[in-house]
């Protein structure tokens, strides 16, 4: 089959072994894919991945032992959990020590005609989900992430910072829920991407209304974590959506100071997002995409990705 590989060098394999299904499992005979952040990081070495890359993907369940499952057009959670520890039994396989991550720990991925996941993995997309939507299920689950770990009574003030396609996917998704939504960024281009719903946007910090209830750091880099903690409100909560590798001193003490409640926020479910998608069929999610590629020009679509302000690409498969 053909399949985006990276092995030290990313490239397009026209003879990469197919996939089989083993009990328990399924072979999706993949449709559309997103480029996602994570997977031009690893093309830089994140992870040490090996292998076909991509987690992002709508597809056609094709073999599956589970006959309700055969021929569905379905989304699949990318964490291929163990199912019997701890964590699996409390129904957080996305955290289970012994699990495999799709296109991204020791599973190869979907960038490619053919992908596995276990059954319980997959979810179907309702027939009103077009296959642009769905494939953008995953990372708006982990928008969907935070409503699961921050109780909101609908009153509160949010503020996010960072105008990238997870900080658009959380403004949208915490404005289903609050009326005051504040989405922080230096793109023009983007912020009038975001625009939705009563959604206000700002390209300064100084311009937001100081010490909102909830603030969502999604800006990738130690200053806007450093930036969360200096304007949350005393008891507020900041909720951190990326991750910070640069060795950066840091200062805790307004975390303190002023009894901040930190969360941090990885993976979401995806059967939050899709009903999200059925439950506001306008959330204008069609404008994160950029460009698409075949999967024949998948090094271009590589290429595009990787350009300043560029916030989705997709590639067809098949």
């Amino acid at each position: 089959m053909r399949a985006v590989v990276f092995d030290g060098q990313l490239r397009l394999d026209a003879a990469y072994p197919e996939p089989n299904a083993k009990p328990g499992w399924a072979r999706i005979r993949v449709s559309t894919v997103g480029i996602c952040k994570t997977d031009m990081e690893i093309t830089r070495g994140y992870s040490g991945f090996r292998g076909v890359l991509g987690h992002e993907f709508v597809g056609v369940v094709d073999p599956c032992e589970d006959r309700a499952l055969l021929g569905k057009r379905v989304v699949g959670e990318i964490n291929a959990a163990c199912g019997t520890c701890d964590w699996c039994r409390r129904e957080l396989g996305r955290h289970c020590p012994h699990r495999t991550t799709l296109g991204i720990v020791n599973h190869d991925g979907c960038m490619a005609d053919y992908c596995l996941l276990p059954t319980a993995n997959l979810i179907p997309v309702p027939a009103a989900i077009g296959n642009d939507r769905a494939v953008l299920v995953e990372p708006l689950a982990a928008a969907c992430e935070i409503l699961e770990q921050v109780r909101l009574t609908g009153s509160e003030r949010a503020v996010i910072l960072g105008d990238g396609r997870l900080g658009i996917l959380c403004a949208w998704v915490l404005s289903t829920a609050l009326d005051d939504v504040t989405l922080v960024g230096h793109h023009p281009e983007k912020l009038a991407v975001a625009v939705w719903r009563k959604i206000k946007t700002a390209a300064q910090i100084d311009a937001v209304a100081p010490q909102p209830d909830l603030v969502v750091e999604a800006t990738g880099s130690a200053l806007g974590i450093r930036q969360a903690l200096a304007i949350c409100r005393p008891r507020g909560t900041v909720v951190l959506k990326t991750t910070v590798a640069a060795g950066e001193p840091l200062n805790l003490a307004p975390l303190v100071v002023n009894e901040l409640t930190i969360i941090g926020s990885r993976c979401g479910q995806f059967r939050d997002a899709l009903r999200v998608m059925t439950e506001f069929p306008d959330m204008p999610l069609e404008r994160l995409i950029a460009g698409r590629y075949p999967l024949r020009d998948a090094l271009a679509g590589f290429a595009h990705a990787a350009r300043p302000g560029v916030l989705k690409v997709l590639l067809d498969i098949g």
